[in-house]
Protein backbone atom coordinates (compact mmCIF):
# COMPACT_ATOMS: atom_id res chain seq x y z
CA UNK A 1 0.00 0.00 0.00
CA UNK A 2 1.51 3.31 -1.10
CA UNK A 3 -0.54 5.29 1.42
CA UNK A 4 -3.17 4.75 4.08
CA UNK A 5 -6.26 4.72 1.86
CA UNK A 6 -8.73 2.24 3.29
CA UNK A 7 -10.18 0.16 0.49
CA UNK A 8 -12.89 -2.48 1.15
CA UNK A 9 -11.94 -5.81 -0.44
CA UNK A 10 -15.50 -6.37 -1.65
CA UNK A 11 -15.63 -3.16 -3.70
CA UNK A 12 -14.38 -4.61 -7.02
CA UNK A 13 -17.10 -7.29 -7.06
CA UNK A 14 -19.77 -4.78 -6.10
CA UNK A 15 -18.59 -2.32 -8.75
CA UNK A 16 -18.77 -5.06 -11.40
CA UNK A 17 -22.26 -5.97 -10.20
CA UNK A 18 -23.35 -2.33 -10.46
CA UNK A 19 -21.85 -2.10 -13.94
CA UNK A 20 -23.69 -5.20 -15.20
CA UNK A 21 -26.99 -4.20 -13.61
CA UNK A 22 -27.19 -6.95 -11.00
CA UNK A 23 -26.83 -4.54 -8.06
CA UNK A 24 -29.45 -1.93 -7.23
CA UNK A 25 -28.12 1.07 -5.27
CA UNK A 26 -29.66 1.68 -1.87
CA UNK A 27 -30.87 5.14 -0.91
CA UNK A 28 -28.25 6.99 1.16
CA UNK A 29 -29.13 7.89 4.73
CA UNK A 30 -28.51 11.44 5.93
CA UNK A 31 -25.55 11.79 8.29
CA UNK A 32 -23.26 14.37 9.87
CA UNK A 33 -19.68 14.37 11.11
CA UNK A 34 -17.63 17.03 12.88
CA UNK A 35 -14.01 18.11 12.59
CA UNK A 36 -13.54 19.34 16.16
CA UNK A 37 -10.62 21.79 16.34
CA UNK A 38 -8.63 23.37 19.15
CA UNK A 39 -5.88 25.98 18.98
CA UNK A 40 -2.42 25.40 20.44
CA UNK A 41 0.94 27.13 20.28
CA UNK A 42 1.73 24.78 17.37
CA UNK A 43 -1.40 25.68 15.45
CA UNK A 44 -4.83 24.03 15.28
CA UNK A 45 -5.24 20.37 16.19
CA UNK A 46 -8.15 18.16 15.10
CA UNK A 47 -9.81 15.45 17.19
CA UNK A 48 -9.81 12.02 15.54
CA UNK A 49 -10.85 8.55 16.62
CA UNK A 50 -9.62 5.18 15.41
CA UNK A 51 -12.32 2.66 14.62
CA UNK A 52 -11.89 -0.69 16.34
CA UNK A 53 -10.15 -3.28 14.19
CA UNK A 54 -13.10 -5.62 14.80
CA UNK A 55 -15.51 -3.24 13.04
CA UNK A 56 -16.91 -4.72 9.83
CA UNK A 57 -16.64 -1.37 8.04
CA UNK A 58 -13.40 0.63 8.03
CA UNK A 59 -11.90 -1.26 10.97
CA UNK A 60 -8.64 0.40 12.07
CA UNK A 61 -9.32 3.56 10.07
CA UNK A 62 -9.16 7.06 11.55
CA UNK A 63 -12.27 9.21 11.35
CA UNK A 64 -14.17 12.01 13.11
CA UNK A 65 -17.16 11.81 15.45
CA UNK A 66 -20.24 11.31 13.35
CA UNK A 67 -23.26 9.22 12.49
CA UNK A 68 -26.71 9.05 11.00
CA UNK A 69 -29.54 11.53 11.41
CA UNK A 70 -32.27 10.59 13.90
CA UNK A 71 -35.59 11.13 12.06
CA UNK A 72 -37.18 12.20 15.37
CA UNK A 73 -35.12 15.39 15.22
CA UNK A 74 -36.98 16.52 12.09
CA UNK A 75 -40.25 16.97 13.90
CA UNK A 76 -39.69 18.53 17.32
CA UNK A 77 -38.59 22.16 17.38
CA UNK A 78 -35.56 22.76 19.58
CA UNK A 79 -34.25 25.90 21.25
CA UNK A 80 -31.95 27.36 18.64
CA UNK A 81 -29.13 29.92 18.53
CA UNK A 82 -27.21 31.15 15.52
CA UNK A 83 -28.31 31.36 11.89
CA UNK A 84 -32.02 30.51 11.58
CA UNK A 85 -33.21 27.19 10.21
CA UNK A 86 -34.07 28.84 6.90
CA UNK A 87 -30.43 29.91 6.50
CA UNK A 88 -29.21 26.39 7.27
CA UNK A 89 -31.79 24.91 4.88
CA UNK A 90 -30.43 27.02 2.04
CA UNK A 91 -26.82 26.31 3.03
CA UNK A 92 -27.31 22.54 3.20
CA UNK A 93 -29.74 22.25 0.29
CA UNK A 94 -32.51 20.63 2.34
CA UNK A 95 -35.80 21.78 3.86
CA UNK A 96 -35.95 23.47 7.27
CA UNK A 97 -36.87 20.38 9.26
CA UNK A 98 -34.14 18.44 7.51
CA UNK A 99 -31.64 21.20 8.27
CA UNK A 100 -32.53 21.03 11.97
CA UNK A 101 -32.11 17.25 11.94
CA UNK A 102 -28.71 17.39 10.24
CA UNK A 103 -27.40 20.07 12.62
CA UNK A 104 -28.82 18.12 15.58
CA UNK A 105 -27.00 15.02 14.32
CA UNK A 106 -23.69 16.90 14.16
CA UNK A 107 -24.05 18.19 17.73
CA UNK A 108 -25.45 14.91 19.09
CA UNK A 109 -22.72 12.73 17.59
CA UNK A 110 -19.99 15.03 18.92
CA UNK A 111 -21.50 14.62 22.37
CA UNK A 112 -22.04 10.87 22.03
CA UNK A 113 -18.56 10.05 20.74
CA UNK A 114 -16.35 12.80 22.17
CA UNK A 115 -18.25 14.02 25.24
CA UNK A 116 -18.33 17.58 23.86
CA UNK A 117 -21.66 19.41 23.78
CA UNK A 118 -22.26 22.44 21.55
CA UNK A 119 -25.23 23.69 23.54
CA UNK A 120 -25.83 25.92 26.53
CA UNK A 121 -28.44 27.44 28.81
CA UNK A 122 -28.75 30.46 26.51
CA UNK A 123 -27.64 31.76 23.12
CA UNK A 124 -24.39 33.19 24.47
CA UNK A 125 -22.98 30.29 26.50
CA UNK A 126 -22.15 26.59 26.47
CA UNK A 127 -22.32 24.01 29.22
CA UNK A 128 -19.16 23.29 31.20
CA UNK A 129 -18.04 19.87 32.37
CA UNK A 130 -20.32 17.09 31.07
CA UNK A 131 -18.63 14.13 32.76
CA UNK A 132 -20.99 13.76 35.74
CA UNK A 133 -23.08 10.63 36.29
CA UNK A 134 -26.32 12.36 35.30
CA UNK A 135 -24.81 13.62 32.06
CA UNK A 136 -23.42 10.15 31.33
CA UNK A 137 -26.85 8.59 31.86
CA UNK A 138 -28.36 10.96 29.31
CA UNK A 139 -25.49 10.37 26.89
CA UNK A 140 -25.98 6.59 27.14
CA UNK A 141 -29.71 7.02 26.50
CA UNK A 142 -28.91 9.04 23.37
CA UNK A 143 -26.53 6.35 22.12
CA UNK A 144 -29.18 3.67 22.71
CA UNK A 145 -31.74 5.88 20.92
CA UNK A 146 -33.94 5.71 24.01
CA UNK A 147 -33.88 9.51 23.97
CA UNK A 148 -33.96 11.83 20.97
CA UNK A 149 -31.60 14.77 20.93
CA UNK A 150 -34.52 17.18 20.78
CA UNK A 151 -35.94 15.56 23.93
CA UNK A 152 -32.53 15.74 25.61
CA UNK A 153 -32.20 19.46 24.90
CA UNK A 154 -35.74 20.12 26.11
CA UNK A 155 -35.25 18.10 29.30
CA UNK A 156 -32.08 20.02 30.12
CA UNK A 157 -33.42 23.41 29.04
CA UNK A 158 -30.54 23.79 26.58
CA UNK A 159 -30.17 25.91 23.46
CA UNK A 160 -28.47 24.33 20.45
CA UNK A 161 -25.57 26.55 19.34
CA UNK A 162 -25.70 26.26 15.56
CA UNK A 163 -23.42 29.31 15.38
CA UNK A 164 -20.55 27.16 16.68
CA UNK A 165 -20.70 24.98 13.55
CA UNK A 166 -19.52 25.64 10.01
CA UNK A 167 -20.69 23.45 7.13
CA UNK A 168 -17.49 22.33 5.38
CA UNK A 169 -18.14 19.71 2.69
CA UNK A 170 -20.53 16.96 1.67
CA UNK A 171 -19.76 13.41 0.55
CA UNK A 172 -22.15 10.67 -0.57
CA UNK A 173 -21.18 7.01 -0.22
CA UNK A 174 -20.66 5.38 -3.66
CA UNK A 175 -23.67 3.70 -5.27
CA UNK A 176 -22.08 0.26 -5.04
CA UNK A 177 -21.76 0.31 -1.23
CA UNK A 178 -24.17 -1.77 0.83
CA UNK A 179 -24.54 0.96 3.48
CA UNK A 180 -24.75 4.44 2.03
CA UNK A 181 -24.67 7.86 3.70
CA UNK A 182 -25.21 11.41 2.49
CA UNK A 183 -22.81 13.01 4.96
CA UNK A 184 -22.40 16.68 5.81
CA UNK A 185 -19.00 17.52 7.31
CA UNK A 186 -18.84 20.40 9.78
CA UNK A 187 -16.02 22.23 11.55
CA UNK A 188 -16.30 23.38 15.16
CA UNK A 189 -14.00 24.70 17.88
CA UNK A 190 -13.70 22.93 21.23
CA UNK A 191 -15.71 25.08 23.68
CA UNK A 192 -13.82 26.58 26.59
CA UNK A 193 -14.18 24.49 29.73
CA UNK A 194 -14.97 21.25 27.92
CA UNK A 195 -12.63 18.38 27.13
CA UNK A 196 -12.81 15.40 24.84
CA UNK A 197 -12.80 11.77 25.87
CA UNK A 198 -13.24 8.47 24.09
CA UNK A 199 -16.92 7.93 24.66
CA UNK A 200 -17.47 5.85 21.52
CA UNK A 201 -18.03 2.11 21.64
CA UNK A 202 -16.73 1.97 18.04
CA UNK A 203 -13.30 3.50 18.74
CA UNK A 204 -10.28 2.06 20.51
CA UNK A 205 -8.24 5.27 20.44
CA UNK A 206 -8.72 9.02 20.17
CA UNK A 207 -6.08 11.64 19.42
CA UNK A 208 -5.61 15.38 19.04
CA UNK A 209 -3.33 15.76 16.06
CA UNK A 210 -2.19 18.50 13.70
CA UNK A 211 -3.87 18.06 10.30
CA UNK A 212 -0.47 18.13 8.58
CA UNK A 213 0.85 15.37 10.86
CA UNK A 214 -2.21 13.22 10.25
CA UNK A 215 -1.91 13.75 6.50
CA UNK A 216 1.79 12.86 6.61
CA UNK A 217 0.96 9.68 8.53
CA UNK A 218 -1.56 8.77 5.84
CA UNK A 219 0.96 9.47 3.07
CA UNK A 220 3.46 7.13 4.77
CA UNK A 221 0.84 4.40 5.02
CA UNK A 222 0.84 4.55 8.83
CA UNK A 223 -2.68 5.92 9.35
CA UNK A 224 -5.63 4.32 7.57
CA UNK A 225 -8.32 6.71 6.34
CA UNK A 226 -11.24 6.79 3.94
CA UNK A 227 -11.09 9.36 1.11
CA UNK A 228 -13.36 11.97 2.79
CA UNK A 229 -11.23 11.94 5.94
CA UNK A 230 -7.86 12.58 4.30
CA UNK A 231 -9.46 15.04 1.84
CA UNK A 232 -10.86 17.17 4.67
CA UNK A 233 -7.55 17.05 6.54
CA UNK A 234 -5.78 18.46 3.50
CA UNK A 235 -8.45 21.16 3.21
CA UNK A 236 -7.64 22.33 6.76
CA UNK A 237 -3.95 22.91 6.05
CA UNK A 238 -4.21 26.57 4.93
CA UNK A 239 -5.84 27.70 8.18
CA UNK A 240 -3.79 28.87 11.15
CA UNK A 241 -6.56 28.64 13.73
CA UNK A 242 -9.96 27.12 14.40
CA UNK A 243 -11.49 30.59 14.03
CA UNK A 244 -10.02 30.98 10.54
CA UNK A 245 -11.57 27.68 9.45
CA UNK A 246 -14.96 28.67 10.86
CA UNK A 247 -14.82 32.03 9.09
CA UNK A 248 -14.02 30.28 5.80
CA UNK A 249 -16.77 27.68 6.12
CA UNK A 250 -19.79 29.66 4.80
CA UNK A 251 -18.08 30.24 1.45
CA UNK A 252 -17.17 26.60 0.87
CA UNK A 253 -18.83 24.61 -1.91
CA UNK A 254 -21.22 21.95 -0.58
CA UNK A 255 -21.83 20.25 -3.92
CA UNK A 256 -21.76 16.56 -2.96
CA UNK A 257 -18.75 14.44 -3.84
CA UNK A 258 -19.89 11.08 -5.22
CA UNK A 259 -17.53 8.41 -6.54
CA UNK A 260 -18.20 7.25 -10.08
CA UNK A 261 -17.17 4.03 -11.85
CA UNK A 262 -16.70 3.84 -15.62
CA UNK A 263 -15.46 1.22 -18.07
CA UNK A 264 -12.24 2.24 -19.81
CA UNK A 265 -9.81 0.07 -21.82
CA UNK A 266 -11.08 -3.16 -20.33
CA UNK A 267 -10.99 -2.04 -16.70
CA UNK A 268 -13.24 -0.23 -14.28
CA UNK A 269 -11.95 3.20 -13.26
CA UNK A 270 -13.19 4.35 -9.89
CA UNK A 271 -12.83 8.09 -9.29
CA UNK A 272 -13.96 10.85 -6.97
CA UNK A 273 -14.57 14.06 -8.97
CA UNK A 274 -12.14 16.76 -7.88
CA UNK A 275 -10.01 14.29 -5.90
CA UNK A 276 -7.77 12.58 -8.41
CA UNK A 277 -5.48 11.09 -5.75
CA UNK A 278 -8.13 8.49 -4.89
CA UNK A 279 -8.58 7.10 -8.42
CA UNK A 280 -8.52 3.29 -8.58
CA UNK A 281 -8.13 1.01 -11.61
CA UNK A 282 -10.03 -2.24 -11.24
CA UNK A 283 -9.75 -5.09 -13.80
CA UNK A 284 -13.07 -6.40 -15.10
CA UNK A 285 -12.01 -9.69 -13.51
CA UNK A 286 -9.31 -10.55 -11.01
CA UNK A 287 -7.52 -8.50 -8.37
CA UNK A 288 -7.64 -4.77 -7.83
CA UNK A 289 -4.84 -2.63 -9.24
CA UNK A 290 -4.01 0.37 -7.06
Amino acid sequence: MANGQWYPPEWPDRIRALADGSLTPVTPRRAATVLLLKDTADGPFVHMLRRRASMAFAGGAYAYPGGGVDPRDDDRRVRWAGPPRAWWAERLGVDESGAQAVVCAAVRETYEEAGVLLAGPDAESVVGDTTGADWEADRAALVARELSFAEFLDRRGLVLRSDLLGAWTRWITPEFEARRYDTFFFVAALPEGQRTRNASTEADRTVWIRPEDAAAGYDRGELLMMPPTIATLRQLLPYGSAAEALVAAPARDLAPVLATARLEDGEIVLSWPGHEEFTKHIPRTGATSV
